[in-house]
């Protein structure tokens, strides 16, 4: 029995000398903006992104359920849910978005449907996110997955061995990389908005190790100057992040990503604070079309020829 050779769909294979997300773009231009990439990694980010979703809700952000259990009057919503109205959290619409939301970004991560599943997801999200911010406490983690969470909707189809580029795929990545760089650079401007200059060279890291240290970190307390070295250096960091706007090369994607990530897990490991859906987000930068296309190049290696038996 005889078995056909699978071969690859026709049309020029794009190399990373050749890929139209390599070319040189000016940050902002349109050019930029729409630089085409592959929808392959939309689609693997997208099932990391919903499939995150439950994670946060029954893990990260358990507390939010709380809110079903406490008086309506404690309830003070943020600007975006006294411009749209949004119902006041009772009991029952909490459980009903809490659910709706988990059920929704499930159904989402199977890739069916990805503009009215998306959508969903992404208002869903942003009720339970005003839910979670309207009573004294809003995190600055959450802009970039909410922006990720908003414009996956707008790719539309896309599938893991799919080695297509898009221009919609490349706009929802760059929106994402704009949040993600902007998250860094405002958390400097605030801090030296509202801390001024006594930020970097005051006891910032000393009070958030001494109230949250681990052994990890304690002992830099007995280190003179190193956390004010180290609070200047974070300052620096974050007023230097839009140059990870220049980023093109999947090499340079790969190095950004291991470096934001170790960053977030060192300050975990220093003060046990880490921002999940930030880093989550940060994904959303790395080619993951590679691991589609390793594996589709595995699938279509011809298989090795007997050698004949002798004797």
């Amino acid at each position: 029995m005889s078995t056909a050779a699978q071969t690859p769909p026709a049309g020029p294979v794009e190399t990373p000398e050749t890929s139209p997300e390599t070319a040189a773009a000016v940050p902002g231009t349109s050019a930029w903006w729409f630089r085409p990439v592959p929808l392959a990694r939309v689609a693997v980010f997208r099932v990391i992104a919903y499939l995150f979703i439950p994670i946060d809700v029954f893990l990260t952000t358990s507390w939010v359920r709380a809110h079903a259990d406490v008086p309506t009057e404690w309830y003070a919503p943020l600007l975006v849910g006294r411009l749209l109205d949004l119902p006041t959290p009772t009991h029952t619409v909490v459980l009903v978005v809490q659910w709706a939301l988990v059920v929704t970004a499930v159904l989402a991560a199977t890739g069916r449907a990805p503009r009215l599943l998306g959508t969903a997801v992404f208002l869903l999200y942003a009720e339970w996110m005003v839910i979670a911010m309207s009573y004294g406490k809003v995190d600055h983690d959450r802009i970039a997955f909410l922006v990720a969470l908003a414009v996956l909707p707008t790719v539309g189809v896309a599938r893991f061995r799919d080695r297509r580029s898009s221009e919609s795929a490349g706009f929802a990545m760059a929106a994402v990389l704009v949040a993600v760089m902007l998250t860094y650079f405002l958390a400097a401007w605030a801090k030296i908005r509202f801390g001024g200059w006594d930020w970097p060279t005051g006891a910032t890291l000393s009070r958030a190790i001494v109230r949250r240290g681990t052994e990890l970190s304690e002992w830099t307390l007995d280190v003179p100057y190193l956390l004010p070295a180290a609070q200047w250096l974070m300052i620096a960091f974050e007023l230097a992040a839009p140059l990870v706007l220049l980023v093109r090369s999947n090499r340079a994607r790969i190095g950004l990503v291991a470096f934001l990530l170790g960053f977030h897990v060192m300050v975990y490991a220093g003060v046990g604070i880490i921002f999940l859906p930030h880093c989550v987000a940060i994904l959303s930068i790395l080619p993951w079309e590679r691991l589609t296309t390793a594996r589709r190049r595995t699938a279509l290696d011809p298989a090795p020829a007997a050698t004949p038996a002798s004797g």
